[in-house]
């Protein structure tokens, strides 16, 4: 599964971005797709994930109420949509797959995630 980002860039706080994630290749039925982020100096963190079957979502704390992550299947595309940004969602924002045959809850956590993209950077100031 290849996976690659978009929609990246800068903005102030309160500001608003779309991120984008586009996977081809895939064979799977359904995957789990997430996006993480790292800031310089921190571990990578996960920020929403979404299966692909149904369109169940998760969200960390941290961005709940704020980010919305949503889905195209038709265009394989996962999209994130950040608002209200503040200086602490500056960082590489990366998106990843994971086949889900079985489960409809997607993990939330790094070495879950089998397939990875490039990632797109962020930077709020």
């Amino acid at each position: 599964v290849q996976l690659v980002e978009s929609g990246g860039g800068s903005v102030q706080p309160g500001g608003s971005l779309r991120l984008s994630c586009t996977a081809s290749g895939s064979s799977y039925a359904t995957l789990c797709m997430g996006w993480f982020r790292q800031a310089p100096g921190k571990e990578r963190e996960g920020v929403a994930t979404i299966y692909n079957g149904g369109g169940r979502t998760a969200y960390a704390d941290s961005v709940k109420g704020r980010f919305t992550i949503s889905q195209d299947n038709a265009k394989n595309t996962v999209f994130l949509q950040m608002s209200s940004l503040q200086p602490e969602d500056t960082a590489m924002y990366h998106c990843a797959a994971v086949p889900s045959p079985y489960s409809a809850m997607c993990p939330g956590v790094v070495y879950e995630y089998h397939y990875w993209g490039q990632g797109t950077q962020v930077t709020v100031s």
